[in-house]
């Protein structure tokens, strides 16, 4: 019999191992490969090769994870491997930890300075990170060593497009095209440069070229599907998602695509499902994260958005402006637990010159104007920088008229629209020709047919890119070219980051500085931006003689007055009334408003409403300041001129710190109802007083919250003062100018004359009063 005790395994001989593990992968098959490198490993754990080749086999099934593990153990037997840190370096890129992965290439590139390799490895991940002219000058490098080098060719098409260099990023794309004329992707990276350029019809050749040569090639399928969104064809970039879906079914890139162009045509729901499918498929998604929660606040839904940016939060920390979006939907909602931290974040983010809010957001998060500057500037730095190509270079245009020209997303039943439409109706035709600029969504009604008919020339430009709108501008010669938007909405900065005109001017839309050296003038008063706070406006400031803000005294009020019991308010009772939106109301000021019911027992807070959550906190915090909830009314949203004619049903507007109303409290005014503010610092804080100058009711401004509080409990316990002061803005809003469309009319446009000469000087901005 055998005495099996004496049998034993014949032993591994690793190189005949390592060499069919080599031929297991070079013929695709890993898992026949991946067995042999784990027995090697068990008697020599220390393998370099093998450890290696189980990292190179997990790169390839995009377990980033595993296979950087491997790489390191790989390392630790042989540091200086420039295979392996390479593959390294590239496990760490999966893993989203491109600093990592930088310091594995700068090893390599000291190891093999002369592989062109190397040079395009470390310029790839300089490009990942932003730092695009050190990214220029690796792949300049590697075309050096290999000047046919294709990767690195692309490479820098990538980098130069980034910066703006789109005939640079052309020429590369021609150059790598010399080399591989039917490589798609390098006709995909052409065609964008193409598209970008205005050369459409190329473009759209270029990307037929590379699906003919790969018809599964979902990179052209989704920048195609891009393009024609932008052309205004949405149903086609629609057709050319689903056509990427059906090929790559479990990429989240179609549907996040499909989520923005649905966003866009204002399908709403559909465009949350879409944002929800690449979530589904990528929980990581940080766009689609983010546009979710963009699109939930939109719809009034800030319980799901805050859910969207505090899942963004969790995944990427320093995602550009999700800090101050978590903050500002918190603020939507009113729930001001945590606050303090919350707000720290933001402020300390700010500070330090990061991207944690948008400029619009930081109004209602901030009081100090040279805050608000930082934001704005460090925003137009990384999202709307000056381009590199203006197309308005220093010429100076004769016309016999100056052209005028102003863009708005907001030409509709809109805040904005209700505010200018008068002046838009009476301008100087004969010494000014104005043109509209409208983009955004396509809201048709009377108040956009009403301000579509003031201009002499009206373009709708929202299938056109910023650079395409600019140069439009630059055709027509704008010699001053208006934002009404800032950073609010829709708004569109990066048309002035063109510089289609020679002078561009900040104006009612957006209640800030921009930051923006393209930006030439803010239009304000001498309330609003007063003298010693000009330092923290990038602009230049342009004193209006009574009041910054543009009024249409064409404004109708309904007739009907609603009763008290109509719209939920006690029959008897004094009636505080904000009106400002939900997102002003800090707990400071509520703590106030809640002081001023429980002293008057038969009052009650007049707001406008918002979702159920919303109201459900706010009276939350108001049982905590013994007050009864029922105490709070909400009004719903109504059209403008019944909006209008509630106003008459309260006793007092109490505004808000530290972003005061601007548009409301201008309707409070002309409804009849005095407004009394609190005024800060900065120009979202100072709207209101300007106004209340202009109407000549400055005893309605304060200047501290204890001022505030007890001037309102003074008027709401004085009944005929309270009376006088009603009267008054009865008799002045007929007689004073802040309701004196043609009057504001005439000082806009004698600025506007000011501004032009100024430039037909050659001279640069500089601020100005217009005189009154």
């Amino acid at each position: 019999m055998l005495n099996f005790r004496f049998l034993r395994r014949p032993a591994l001989n690793v190189e005949q191992a390592l060499r069919k593990s080599h031929a297991f992968v070079q013929q695709g098959r890993p898992g026949d490969a991946e067995p042999l490198c784990r027995a090697i490993l068990k008697s020599q754990p220390n393998h370099f090769d093998s450890l290696h080749l189980l990292g190179v086999i997990k790169l390839q099934q995009g377990n980033f994870d595993e296979a950087e593990g491997f790489f390191a153990e790989a390392l630790r037997s042989s540091p200086n491997s420039a295979d392996a840190l390479a593959n390294r370096g590239k496990a760490l890129l999966g893993l989203n930890r491109p600093h990592d992965a930088l310091e594995c290439f700068e090893k390599v590139l000291a190891i093999s300075p002369n592989s062109a390799d190397a040079c395009f490895n470390h310029a790839a991940v300089l490009q990942s990170l932003g730092r695009h002219d050190e990214a220029i000058a690796g792949y300049a490098q590697a075309l050096v060593i290999q000047p046919q080098h294709i990767d690195s060719l692309s490479g820098l098409g990538h980098s130069l497009e980034a910066q703006d260099r789109i005939d640079d990023a052309l020429a590369a794309c021609e150059s790598a095209l010399a080399v591989r004329p039917d490589n798609p992707a390098v006709l995909n990276d052409r065609a964008n440069a193409l598209f970008k350029l205005g050369r459409h019809a190329e473009a759209m050749t270029d990307w037929e070229r590379a699906l003919a040569v790969d018809p599964r090639f979902v990179a052209a399928l989704m920048s195609r599907g891009n393009a024609l969104h932008m052309l205004g064809r949405s149903g086609d970039a629609l057709a050319e998602y689903d056509k990427a879906i059906e090929l790559l079914p479990d990429d989240p890139g179609a549907p996040y695509n499909r989520g923005v162009v649905l966003h866009a045509l204002g399908r709403r729901d559909e465009a949350v499902a879409a944002y929800d499918w690449a979530i589904a498929i990528k929980p990581d998604h940080v766009q689609a994260l983010h546009n979710r929660g963009i699109l939930q606040s939109e719809r009034n839904r800030h319980d799901e958005a805050l859910a969207s940016y505090e899942q963004l939060l969790a995944v990427d920390p320093d995602y550009p402006h999700v800090a101050g979006n978590v903050a500002f939907e918190r603020a939507q909602l009113c729930l001001w637990d945590d606050r303090d931290r919350v707000m720290q974040r933001v402020e300390d983010g700010v500070r330090l010159g990061r991207p944690v809010s948008v400029p619009f957001t930081f109004l209602a998060l901030s009081q100090k104007p040279e805050a608000q500057l930082a934001c704005a500037t460090s925003h137009v730095a990384s999202r709307h920088p000056a381009s590199r190509h203006p197309q308005w270079i220093g010429e100076i245009y004769k016309h016999g008229r100056i052209r005028v020209a102003y863009l708005s997303a907001d030409f509709h039943e809109h805040a904005l629209a209700f505010l200018i439409a008068g002046l838009l109706e009476q301008h100087d035709h004969e010494r000014f020709e104005t043109t509209g600029i409208v983009f955004g969504p396509d809201i048709r009604s009377p108040m956009r047919a009403r301000i579509e008919a003031s201009f002499d020339r009206f373009i709708d430009v929202r299938s056109k890119s910023d650079a395409e709108v600019a140069k439009v501008m630059r055709e027509l010669e704008i010699d001053i070219a208006v934002d009404l938007m800032g950073f609010s909405g829709y708004s569109r900065a990066g048309i002035f980051a063109c510089r289609p005109a020679p002078v561009q001017v900040n104006y009612l839309g957006y209640p800030g500085t921009m930051g923006a050296d393209y930006m030439d003038y803010i239009l304000a008063d001498r309330f609003l931006i007063p003298e010693a706070q000009r330092i923290h406006y990038a602009e230049k400031v342009v004193y209006l003689p009574d009041t910054f803000q543009a009024n249409d005294a064409k404004r109708r009020i309904a007739d009907a007055t609603p009763s008290r019991a109509a719209v939920g308010l006690p029959q008897e009772g004094f009636v505080f009334c904000s009106f400002n939106s939900i997102y002003k109301i800090t707990p400071e000021m509520f703590t106030v408003w809640m002081r001023l019911l429980r002293q008057l027992p038969d009052s009650v807070l007049w707001l406008i409403g918002g979702n159920a959550s919303m109201q459900a906190n706010l009276r939350r915090e108001a049982q905590y300041r013994d007050v009864a909830p029922t105490r709070l009314v909400f009004a719903p949203r109504l059209p403008y001129a019944e909006h209008l004619a509630r106003f008459r049903l309260a006793d007092l507007f109490l505004d808000t710190l530290p972003f005061n109303g601007g548009a409301t409290a201008s309707d409070s005014l002309w409804a009849g109802l005095p407004v009394l503010t609190c005024s800060g610092e900065a120009y979202a804080a100072r709207m209101a007083g300007s106004l209340l100058h202009a109407i000549g009711l400055l005893e309605l401004i304060t200047h501290t919250l204890a001022e505030y509080e007890s001037l309102a409990l003074q008027l709401a316990t004085d009944a005929p003062r309270l009376s006088v002061i009603r009267q008054r803005l009865a008799r002045n809003r007929n007689t004073f100018p802040l309701f004196d469309t043609d009057r504001f009319r005439r000082n806009v446009e004698a600025a506007y004359v000011t501004m032009w000469e100024k430039s037909q000087r050659g001279e640069g901005p500089c601020s100005f009063a217009v005189p009154g």
